[in-house]
Order: C-alpha cells, then sequence, then structure tokens
C-alpha cells in the first residue's frame, strides 16, 4: 500500500502550522484528528475525519522529474555554525518556505569543503524562496563564514531512482 501524507501548509489554517506527516492511512487519519483537535482547536467528528481523508496525499518520492535541486559548494573552517544558520532561516521563513528537503556533505577528500543540497517541487518555487527576505539573510550569514565566496549549482530534476 502507498505510504500517505498530509501537510498543514496545503489547508488554509489560522496558527500559520507547517507540520506534515506521513504514514499507513488508517494511522495518518487518527494522528491528524488528535493534530487538528490540539493544535487547531477542531472537535474530533466524523466529519472532521472524513475532511481530512480526502485532503491525504500520496507520500512523495524524494524527488521527481520538473523539481528543482540547487546545489551549494563552500569552504569554511566554521561549520559548526551551519545548523544554527538553517534553524534561524527555517523559523524566519516559516510557512512560506518552498523547500521540501536538505542534505549537507562533507567532502572527504578536499578537508574544509562542503556541499549543501537543496530541493524544491520546481524553479518557480525555487526563485520565491530566494526572492524572500529570510533566505537573503540565510545568504549574507553563508557568506560570513565562508573561507571563500559559495558555488551554486542549479539543476532540473530529470529522473529519480530508488534503489
Amino acid at each position: 500500500m502507498t505510504r500517505k501524507s498530509i501537510d498543514c501548509r496545503t489547508a488554509p489554517n489560522d496558527v500559520g502550522c507547517t507540520l506534515a506527516i506521513s504514514g499507513e492511512p488508517g494511522e495518518l487519519v487518527a494522528a491528524a484528528a488528535q493534530h487538528a483537535v490540539t493544535v487547531h482547536g477542531h472537535a474530533d467528528t466524523p466529519e472532521l475525519r472524513a475532511q481530512l481523508s480526502g485532503l491525504l496525499t500520496d507520500e512523495p518520492a524524494i524527488s521527481e522529474p520538473g523539481a528543482f535541486a540547487q546545489l551549494i559548494e563552500f569552504g569554511t573552517d566554521r561549520i559548526g555554525e551551519w545548523d544554527a544558520i538553517i534553524d534561524r532561516w527555517a523559523a524566519a521563513i516559516g510557512a512560506q518556505r518552498t523547500v521540501r528537503w536538505s542534505i549537507l556533505g562533507t567532502d572527504r577528500d578536499r578537508p574544509g569543503r562542503y556541499v549543501a543540497v537543496v530541493e524544491f517541487p520546481g524553479y518557480t518555487e525555487a526563485m520565491a524562496n530566494s526572492g524572500h527576505p529570510a533566505t537573503q539573510a540565510f545568504g549574507k550569514e553563508l557568506q560570513a563564514i565562508c573561507s571563500s565566496e559559495p558555488q551554486f549549482r542549479n539543476l532540473d530534476v530529470r529522473s529519480t531512482r530508488t534503489y
């Protein structure tokens, strides 16, 4: 059975909730109902559970053709500051975040070099993210810890495979 997901960012909510959860449909509706009650103030009714069931989508793959990925290569001797910079960015951008996932890797062959990979649903969402003031602040903070100018690679995802 395909795992399902539900994401508060896809439904109007007045608390600015960004929670996304995934699982098997029965478990997911139960967890989403509990969240809707405790965070959003809804009553746990059959109608709420039916509405939540209607909001379930297939759990997205790690990526898919049409997505957009950005690689950021940089050098620093202050990598310990990376997580705090990312945390400040995530808090500042909040529900307007269009990034789906990211990873940070250490270059084994070149000490002090790192590559961040950031994935978006598409180019348009990436550009919305880039234009956000929180992302501009992130760029300044990243530059401050870098030993040279970060290098960006902009990639359109052509295919994906899971092994």
